[in-house]
């Protein structure tokens, strides 16, 4: 097992490596930003560095600076939660540099994933259907017209390089083709350091599943069920559960065992997430995988009783995925809300100091923060507050627990995403599961974008 774990990333996510830790009885070291200081994985981690100011540039992406904490610490691994360096392939090589354990997969795998078109290929060779589309990147307005003759409208221009929705473009006709294609590119290049695109045939009305998988370093892979991810604001998730309200018995096994045959195939080490699209005939396409943990980890730990992040730090030290993780048996459904400081109507991010801050509880419900009352909300990072999680036997107890959990939750002094959960619990379609990834949208919950 390791001396030490550096965790190089910041909020609620940190705080729960270091629970993961203690757990475990390996010391931690924070890294945190100056805007930081008063954090609680700052105070609840054996040691911390300043590694910068607030700007995450200047900080928790500042690949000198967090390894030099690694190093004057002298840590043998790093975790480096979700977003920031956590799906960064350079940072996995300069790990393996300086011989720093990166709890995840190997940078070759990072690296791979990483880049769509190349994941594309690869796991449709592995065997998992893709949804169709062209072949590799599209270098110009010339190929873009020959591909999209190919695939048909709709379509959708997406980053090589992409996530989060950015670099991402809809194209309904010919006319629009270029401008889409060109703005895409822009928005890539502005946003990952890349202008690559290709694209995908538009599926009009998807729901997004996702399956978790945990790989170890002897050449086993398994799964732990699915996500249900439809409920989305501009490609950014809202709202997510376990199971799926379509999924069978059958159809998650026929689907789990693909995704763990191909994920076998390519060697696949530590966690990640095979992310699907399913169209309204139950037909399933991949998307793309993230080789890190997910933000709505909690919903799978919640029906498998499998922590996760032990997991992977202890799939990361070696052992076999059986040993770290035990037995698997599926049960009841979760359901989680990213509560995120925003204003619930116009979406504009909310910073400042948390004046009141009560946690609902109660049986079944679970809340992952980093916040207190009198914590601030820095305007430089993810404006997520909290993630509130509620099991129950079943998806109407699940959906009970949430709206009595929603009603006690109070956050004040700065704006939060509460009401809009609220209105959607007390939606009839979402309560009886007929969502898809423009269910806010075409319910009228928000207002259609622009």
């Amino acid at each position: 097992m390791f001396r030490k774990i550096l965790i190089a990333n910041r909020g609620e996510i940190a705080l729960r490596v270091i629970c993961a830790c203690k757990e475990l009885g390996i010391p931690t070291v924070a890294v945190y930003s100056e805007a930081d200081k008063n954090s609680l994985h700052v105070r609840f981690a054996d040691e911390a560095v300043c590694i910068g100011p607030p700007r995450s540039s200047e900080s928790y992406l500042n690949i000198p600076h967090v390894i030099s904490a690694a190093e004057i610490t002298n840590v043998d691994a790093i975790h480096p939660g979700y977003g920031f360096l956590s799906e960064n392939a350079n940072f996995a090589e300069v790990c393996v540099a300086s011989h720093i354990t990166l709890i995840g997969p190997s940078p070759d795998l990072i690296r791979l994933m990483g880049e769509k078109d190349r994941a594309r290929k690869e796991i449709a060779a592995a065997g998992l259907p893709v949804v169709p589309g062209s072949d590799g990147i599209v270098e110009d307005s010339s190929d873009a017209t020959k591909a999209a003759k190919k695939i048909g409208f709709p379509l959708i221009v997406k980053a090589s390089a992409g996530g989060g929705g950015r670099g991402m473009r809809v194209v309904r006709q010919q006319s629009e083709l270029i401008s889409a294609f060109e703005a895409a590119r822009n928005e890539a290049q502005q946003a990952f350091g890349s202008p690559d695109v290709y694209l995908e045939k538009f599926i009009e009305h998807p729901r997004h599943i996702e399956f978790q998988v945990l790989g170890d370093k002897h050449g086993k892979v398994i799964h732990l069920g699915e996500r249900e991810c439809s409920v989305q604001r501009r490609h950014q998730k809202l709202i997510e559960e376990s199971p799926s309200p379509v999924m069978d018995e059958k159809t998650r096994n026929k689907i789990g065992d693909q995704v763990v045959a191909a994920l076998t195939k390519i060697g696949y080490t530590n966690a990640g997430t095979v992310e699907f699209l399913r169209d309204e005939d139950g037909s399933f396409y991949f998307i793309e995988m993230n080789t890190r943990i997910q933000v709505e980890h909690p919903v799978t730990e919640m029906v498998t009783n499998v922590d996760l992040i032990k997991s992977q730090i202890r799939l990361a030290a070696g052992d076999h995925v059986d040993d770290a993780v035990g037995k698997v048996e599926f049960r009841g459904h979760a359901i989680e809300c990213r509560i995120n400081a925003e204003d619930p109507e116009t979406f504009a991010p909310s910073a400042g100091r948390i004046t009141t801050f009560n946690i609902p509880s109660g049986t079944g419900v679970r809340v992952d923060t980093a916040a207190y009352a009198d914590s601030v909300i820095p305007p430089y990072y993810d404006s997520l507050i909290a993630k509130l999680i509620a099991r129950g036997r079943d998806r109407a107890e699940a959906l009970a627990r949430m709206r009595r959990a929603l009603d006690m939750f109070i956050i004040e002094g700065v704006k939060t995403t509460i009401p809009l959960h609220k209105r959607i619990f007390g939606n009839s379609e979402f309560q009886a599961g007929r969502i898809d990834t423009h269910f806010l949208e075409s319910s009228g919950l928000i207002a259609p974008r622009k």
